[in-house]
């Protein structure tokens, strides 16, 4: 596997990253090497730095200390797609599905047939394909929430990054929403960098993780970082991450195990 991941090209890498806000330092000695088909998981509590990684990582802070390197292959913001927490569009404002899609080529040049092209692309991975003309207000919250995504993905991004973007979801939807992200994962091989507070659904789906502790955070692949000593330095109380006899990530608090559990691999 880790030969495999060696062979795939380097997107970001930072070394020794540092950041300051005045006087406060937020993060410092980071590392991290993410590549081509990654997906990412950012977790710890609030307040760790979790945002403030990934707005370095998409250079919008810069580090006060070590290095970072992004990839030019990306294409700069064009390569990117960002999903939000919540979208901030004023509900009293009529907007169609296209016409909120579309917002996503905001600083993209292409003509207007390659617009159309894109849009049916994007709406067709999230599962809204022939709803371009729907009004975005009339679409249930799992819905929308697949509309923000296609607003990243119309870009055509090779990387694309969700900030919580589940938060406020019933179970169902973002289970959903999740799988779905998972299968863009592997069937385009889009790098994901996804920040979120839930364990279990991260152990689920990610192949690298960074948790967040103590002004700093520990990075790697999956089975590197998943570990009981690194989740209790970083929630501050004892956890395991099992999987039961049906495949499904469990989160333990303590570790004690049944005999129908296996540790995560």
């Amino acid at each position: 596997m880790t030969e495999m991941r060696s062979n795939r090209e380097a997107v970001m890498r930072g070394q020794g990253l540092a950041v300051r806000y005045g006087r406060r330092t937020i993060l410092s000695g980071v590392d991290i090497d993410v590549r081509a088909g990654d997906f990412w998981f950012l977790l710890g509590p609030n307040g760790q730095g979790k945002t403030t990684l990934l707005r370095c990582l998409l250079r919008l802070v810069r580090p006060s200390a070590g290095t970072l390197w992004v990839n030019p292959a990306i294409g700069g913001w064009s390569g990117i797609g960002f999903v939000p927490q919540r979208c901030d569009l004023n509900p009293t404002l009529p907007t169609t599905v296209r016409e909120f899609v579309l917002l996503g080529l905001v600083g993209v040049h292409c003509r207007s047939a390659e617009r159309a092209d894109r849009l049916a692309w994007a709406l067709d991975r999230v599962g809204l394909g022939g709803q371009e003309r729907a009004d975005y207000w009339s679409l249930s919250g799992g819905q929308r929430q697949r509309a923000l995504v296609a607003r990243a993905l119309v870009r055509k991004p090779k990387v694309l990054v969700l900030d919580e973007p589940t938060n406020g979801l019933d179970v169902t939807t973002e289970d959903s929403l999740l799988t779905f992200i998972a299968d863009l994962n592997a069937r385009e091989q889009l790098t994901v960098l996804f920040v979120t507070h839930d364990l279990a659904v991260a152990a689920r789906h990610g192949s690298h993780f960074a948790l967040f502790h103590d002004g700093t955070a520990t990075t790697g692949p999956v089975d590197q970082v998943l570990r009981p000593e690194t989740l209790q330095r970083t929630y501050g109380i004892p956890i395991d991450i099992m999987r039961d006899v049906t495949g499904t990530c469990v989160v333990q608090l303590g570790s004690v195990r049944s005999g129908n559990e296996t540790a995560v691999q």
